[in-house]
C-alpha cells in the first residue's frame, strides 16, 4: 500500500485523538528531559570527583619502596626450607627512597612514544615548626612547569602564583590546612625541619588547596632544587617519576614493563585509584537506570492511549480492511502513530534536557574545598543525546507494537455485522 496514504491516515487518527496523543508526547518529553539532565549532571559530578584525585595522579609512578629483606638467614637453612618461617632477624634494607640513575631513566621514559609527559618529584617527611609545637607534614619538591602542564597544579593554587616556586629561592606553597595551623600569610617565613634534623627557613609564596582536607593539612610544595637543599642531597636526587601516557588503559602494562626494565617499583593509576573508578561506574549505572525507568513509564502511557484508540476506532479499522488495506498496513499505521509520538516527544525532550542542563550549569556552587568550581558541574557529551533519542524510539516502538498487532488482527466482518 502507498506509504504516503498510510502516513496521511496515521496523521488523521493522531489528530482525531490529539489531546491523548499530546499527553503521551509530553510523557516522553518529560522522560527524555530528565534522562538528559540527570545523566549530564551525574557525569559532570563524576568528572569533578574523579578529577580531585585522578587529575593529580600520574598514570604510572616510578619509585623505590622500603621493603622487608626477603633473604632471612632462617630461609637459608636446609632444615627449614619447607617450613613456615616467621623469624625475621634482618630488618628492612635497600637503596632507600632515591631512584638510582634517575637522569638516564627520565631520558629513556621521554623517548617512549607511549608517554605524553613526565614530572620528577621529591617527597620528604618534615616537621613544620610553630614556636614550641612541631606539626608533622610532607614537602613535595616539584618541577612547577611540568606539574602544571600534566597535573593542573596551578589550578589548585587559589592564592599566590605557582610560578613563584621556580622564581623565588627557598620558597614554599603551603597546604591551606598547614597554613591555618601555622597562622601563615603570603610573604611569611616558616621553619621546616627534616627527619635528619636539617632546618631551613622558607618563604610562603602561595597556598595549595586540593579539595581533600586531610591532604591539605599535611602537604606543601617547593621546587626540586629547594627540596634537595632541604634534605642536603645532590641535584641528582629524585624519589618519584610521575608519568602520563597518551592512553590511560596502557598504564598497568607500562608500569609492569618499567618495573622490570629499571629495577624499581612502579604503580599504575588503576591500582592506585580503583575505588574512584568503581564509584564512577555505580553513579553512572544509577543514572542510566533511573532514565530508562522514566522512559518505560512513558511507554506504558503510550500503550494505554493506543489501546483506547483501537477500541474507539474499530469502525475505521474495519472500513480500512474492508476497502483493501491488509493487516500489515493497519499495523504500520499504528506503529507510525507510536513512533511519531516518540520522535516528537524525544526531540522536544532533547531540547528541554539541554536547556535544563544549562540551567543547572548556572546555579552557583561555592565551597572552600573546591576553589576552582563556581557552578554545578554538567557534562554535555553528545553521546547522552544520541542514547536518549534512541531509547525514546525503541520504547515507543514496543509500546505501539502490541496494540498495532491487535489492530491488524481485527476481523472487519465481525465489526460490521455487530453494527
Amino acid at each position: 500500500m502507498n506509504i504516503k496514504l498510510l502516513a496521511d491516515i496515521a496523521k488523521s487518527l493522531l489528530l482525531a485523538r490529539f489531546r491523548q496523543s499530546f499527553v503521551a508526547a509530553i510523557g516522553v518529553t518529560f522522560s527524555i528531559t530528565m534522562f538528559i539532565a540527570l545523566l549530564g549532571f551525574m557525569n559532570g559530578l563524576n568528572d569533578l570527583l574523579d578529577g580531585l584525585v585522578l587529575n593529580r595522579t600520574p598514570h604510572v609512578r616510578i619509585f623505590n619502596e622500603i621493603k622487608p629483606n626477603p633473604n632471612q638467614p632462617v630461609n637459608l637453612a636446609n632444615d627449614f626450607k619447607n617450613s613456615h618461617n616467621f623469624i625475621k632477624s634482618v630488618k628492612s634494607s635497600g637503596k632507600g627512597l632515591e631512584i638510582a640513575n634517575s637522569a638516564a631513566i627520565i631520558q629513556a621514559v621521554k623517548n617512549d612514544p607511549q608517554v605524553l609527559g613526565l614530572a620528577p618529584k621529591i617527597t620528604a617527611p618534615v616537621l613544620y615548626n610553630s614556636g614550641t609545637v612541631n606539626i608533622t607534614g610532607t614537602v613535595n619538591g616539584i618541577d612547577v612547569i611540568a606539574e602544571s602542564n600534566l597535573f593542573f597544579f596551578k589550578d589548585y593554587v587559589p592564592t599566590g602564583e605557582s610560578s613563584d616556586l621556580k622564581n623565588v629561592p627557598n620558597s614554599i606553597i603551603l597546604g591551606v590546612g598547614v597554613a591555618e595551623k601555622l597562622l601563615a600569610e603570603i610573604g611569611d617565613v616558616v621553619q621546616v625541619t627534616t627527619a635528619q634534623g636539617e632546618r631551613l627557613p622558607l618563604k610562603v609564596v602561595g597556598f595549595f588547596q586540593s579539595g581533600i582536607k586531610d591532604l591539605d593539612k599535611v602537604q606543601s610544595y617547593t621546587s626540586i632544587a629547594t627540596a634537595q637543599k632541604l634534605l642536603g642531597k645532590p641535584n641528582t636526587y629524585i624519589t618519584d617519576i610521575q608519568i602520563k601516557l597518551h592512553d590511560l588503559r596502557l598504564a598497568p602494562a607500562v608500569a609492569k614493563a618499567y618495573a622490570g626494565l629499571f629495577q624499581t617499583d612502579a604503580e599504575d593509576i588503576q591500582t592506585a585509584n580503583s575505588q574512584f573508578e568503581t564509584g564512577s561506574f555505580v553513579r553512572t549505572l544509577i543514572s542510566y537506570a533511573v532514565g530508562i525507568v522514566l522512559l518505560i513509564v512513558a511507554g506504558f502511557g503510550i500503550y494505554n492511549i493506543l489501546n483506547m484508540m483501537i477500541y474507539e476506532k474499530m469502525d475505521t479499522i474495519a472500513i480500512l480492511k474492508a476497502t483493501g488495506f491488509s493487516g500489515s498496513d493497519v499495523r504500520k499505521i499504528f506503529l507510525g502513530i507510536a513512533l511519531t509520538i516518540g520522535l516528537v516527544g524525544g526531540t522536544l525532550g532533547l531540547l528541554f534536557g539541554f536547556l535544563l542542563s544549562l540551567g543547572i550549569d548556572q546555579i552557583p556552587f561555592n565551597t572552600a574545598a573546591l576553589p576552582t568550581i563556581t557552578t554545578y558541574p554538567v557534562n554535555y557529551n553528545p553521546k547522552f543525546y544520541g542514547i536518549g533519542i534512541l531509547f525514546s524510539l525503541i520504547t515507543t516502538y514496543f509500546a505501539g507494537f502490541f496494540p498495532a498487532r491487535k489492530a491488524s488482527k481485527i476481523d472487519p466482518v465481525i465489526i460490521i455485522r455487530g453494527k
